[in-house]
């Protein structure tokens, strides 16, 4: 309900866009999720003060019937908790009750809320050009660019608000629909790469296993190099940032709005002082005040990521204050509304603390510096005034909070997605050192024999065992990406069983882990394979390793001690080298799943330096400590 001077109403906002077709945002049933039902309210009190602002007609304070209709018709239209109402009827409705009612701002928005593209803008036009024509007032240019005006401004601003709401409320509701995106895509991707560099390895192992001894070397340098990009920790790669939100607008759509709007003010303001016959001085001094004023507000308004403030702020916000006041000096300029802006760029760029009083100061000075005029429009007047200074200093400080709202949520949405693939990425290479370690050093250990051991038939064997132990791995491999693989404890442990027995190393098992959740079972698996990774790599016949179970507990020692056997693989590192080779990655996942899981882990030499133990404990008993 902008006025410029005494004459028709003026009436001014500001963008958001509601990329729909008035369906409402992309949530299961159009709900609005709980987590976001606190801002959402807030803002939707401020769409509907704003609403009602630009409702009331001009030297009244409270609208008409027609435009009472009007008003709750609109505000089903645009709230988002009356999104399942939302329909061609609403619009219908409008369309009987624009010509009664004077309110064609509200029909140009509904026509951008509820119409498909690209019908949308060119219905709007008509909208807004039909609304000169059939403004109140004396039919002069004036009063038709100021209906032309009210009707293009009020149409952006409540679309801008209603679209903004909407979008902070569906960015809100689909932040965990864009994490799990991301992480399809990064399983994507690994499965990729794995498959190149690994699986190309495991169907050549494979492949070298069928030509007999005479490849048995090949096969091992094949294993021995797979194995070594297990172990290797893999590059730290930076998610990809493409937030696919649907119909994301910000800025894409608030800047052109914010920038449409505020010409539109600055064409109308110009077109009264024009109508004023103001002397030339004078009207080129206020001109270039009015200019001025909007331009500052528009730079205030331009949309910023939450918590950046303007430039030079101090100085822009000061200069527009002092330039807002000192208009309620002169005689005949556009005084009053020019300190809704600088009311408006106090609540944008103040602190909450200080910009509600500040912007309340500025208006109760205006109200002071209207009523004290000997041309003053008297008390009537200048409450009508109040109310239009407070709906565009709303106006524009509901834009710029809706547009950092929608901002902050986008980057959460953001960092939780950037998270979850950190996560999903950190579980991959885990999963690829953890439980492929094992199978690798078991075929290269398989190679070795087939490479030493004098009976033929026994070397085929070993290649056979090598194939074999490939091909399981090839199909761990494949399901890593995915879901992960299920390990069992009995499974994991008869595998221990036939692998350390084919090294020579001389395995005992005793007691009983007790009951065990599937979560600790796997890990259980999961340290016992790693355990079995690193006898291989660092233990030599003749070897004992004793795994031993208790409630709640596993416990793996391996002690070296005697000459080795020669069918076995020569010793890499002795026991030290040993403590310091479990120090690295292998160590460090055990330790990340154990926490997971609230469950401890020891490892380090035993009392008396000749072996490694190795100690998972649940805590603080098996059937507590797990959780899925």
């Amino acid at each position: 309900m902008i006025k410029w001077g005494n004459t028709a109403d003026h009436r001014r906002g500001v963008d958001a866009g509601r990329e729909a077709s008035g369906r409402g945002f992309s949530g299961r049933d159009g709900d609005t999720p709980e987590s976001s039902r606190g801002p959402v309210a807030g803002l939707s009190v401020l769409l509907a003060l704003v609403l009602f602002g630009f409702c009331v007609e001009p030297g009244r304070l409270l609208p008409g019937p027609a435009a009472v209709l009007m008003l709750l018709v609109q505000l089903i239209t645009c709230l988002p908790w009356t999104r399942r109402l939302r329909g061609a009827w609403a619009l219908a409705a409008q369309i009987v009750l624009a010509p009664w009612a004077g309110l064609p701002g509200f029909l140009a928005a509904s026509v951008l809320l509820a119409v498909e593209r690209p019908l949308r803008w060119a219905l709007f036009t008509l909208v807004v050009l039909a609304a000169g024509p059939l403004a109140p007032g004396d039919g002069g240019v004036f009063s038709v660019l100021n209906g032309i005006g009210n009707a293009f401004a009020h149409g952006l601003v409540i679309y801008a608000l209603s679209r903004l709401t909407d979008l902070y409320a569906e960015l809100h509701a689909t932040r965990g629909t864009l994490a799990a995106a991301r992480v399809a895509a990064e399983r994507r991707r690994n499965e990729r790469e794995l498959e190149e560099v690994l699986g190309t390895a495991l169907v050549s192992v494979i492949a070298v296993a069928g030509r007999g001894r005479q490849a048995a070397r090949e096969l091992v340098a094949l294993a021995r190099a797979a194995a070594e990009r297990v172990r290797a920790a893999p590059p730290v790669q930076r998610a990809d940032r493409t937030d696919a939100s649907p119909q994301a607008m910000t800025p894409r759509l608030a800047w052109p709005i914010v920038i449409a709007t505020h010409l539109e003010y600055l064409a109308v303001g110009a077109a009264f002082l024009l109508g004023q016959e103001i002397p030339g001085w004078r009207s080129a001094l206020y001109a270039a005040a009015l200019t001025a004023v909007i331009a500052l507000q528009a730079y205030h308004s331009l949309p910023r990521p939450p918590g950046v403030r303007p430039r030079h702020a101090p100085w822009t916000l000061g200069a527009q204050i002092t330039l807002a006041l000192g208009m309620l000096a002169v005689p005949d300029g556009p005084y009053p509304q020019l300190t809704a802006f600088a009311a408006a760029s106090t609540l944008i760029v103040l602190p909450a603390r200080a910009a509600w009083p500040a912007a309340t100061a500025l208006t109760a000075v205006t109200a002071i510096g209207v009523l004290t005029r000997p041309d003053g429009p008297g008390l009537h007047g200048t409450a009508v005034l109040l109310l239009d200074i407070v709906v565009i200093a709303l106006v524009f400080y509901g834009l710029a909070l809706l547009t950092g709202l929608v901002h902050q949520v986008r980057e959460a949405r953001e960092a939780l997605a950037s998270l979850a693939v950190a996560q999903e990425r950190r579980r991959i290479a885990q999963d690829v050192h953890d439980l492929l370690g094992h199978g690798l050093s078991a075929i290269a250990l398989k190679g070795e024999l087939a490479v030493r051991d004098p009976d033929p038939q026994r070397a085929d064997g070993h290649l056979t065992d090598a194939a074999r132990l490939a091909r399981r791995a090839l199909a761990d491999l494949r399901a890593i990406p995915g879901q992960g693989i299920a390990l069992t404890l009995d499974a994991e442990l008869a595998s221990v069983r036939q692998v350390l027995a084919s090294a020579g190393i001389t395995l005992r098992v005793r007691g009983n882990p007790g009951r065990l959740e599937p979560a600790a079972e796997a890990l259980f698996a999961t340290v016992l394979r790693e355990a079995a990774t690193n006898v291989l790599r660092h233990g030599s016949a003749p070897c004992r390793c004793t795994i031993a179970f208790e409630p709640g507990t596993l416990r793996v020692t391996n002690r070296t001690d005697g000459t080795p056997s020669p069918l076995a693989p020569p010793a890499s590192q002795d026991i030290a080298d040993c403590a310091r080779g479990l120090g690295g990655n292998g160590i460090r996942n055990l330790h990340d799943r154990a926490a997971l899981l609230g469950a401890h882990l020891e490892s380090g030499p035993t009392p008396d330096g000749r072996g490694y133990a190795l100690t998972l404990r649940l805590q603080p008993s098996p059937a507590a400590s797990v959780t899925a």
